[in-house]
């Protein structure tokens, strides 16, 4: 599980999700009926994005949000170690 607590967060986890499954933008896209810029945008973490579009790109890459209380002792991912 990974945690993300900005927009630019979720995008960049978006983005290796995506690469993961061999998908380009484009094709992303095309999936959830989308140009391939509004992709850009969301992995970028720009303003703008609509929840549905987000939720449309989680589905399409079989992933779910989900909300949880921020900790105060929680370990750091591991991709903040890197």
């Amino acid at each position: 599980m990974s945690n993300a607590r900005t927009p630019a967060q979720i995008g960049a986890l978006i983005q290796r999700e995506r690469r993961a499954r061999d998908l380009t933008q484009a094709q992303l896209g095309a999936r959830i009926g989308r140009r391939q810029a509004t992709i850009s945008s969301l992995e970028k973490g720009e303003p703008g994005t609509q929840l549905g579009t987000l939720f449309d790109v989680l589905a399409a890459l079989n992933l779910e949000l989900a909300i949880v209380e921020r900790g105060k002792s929680r370990a750091p991912d591991i991709e903040s170690i890197f």
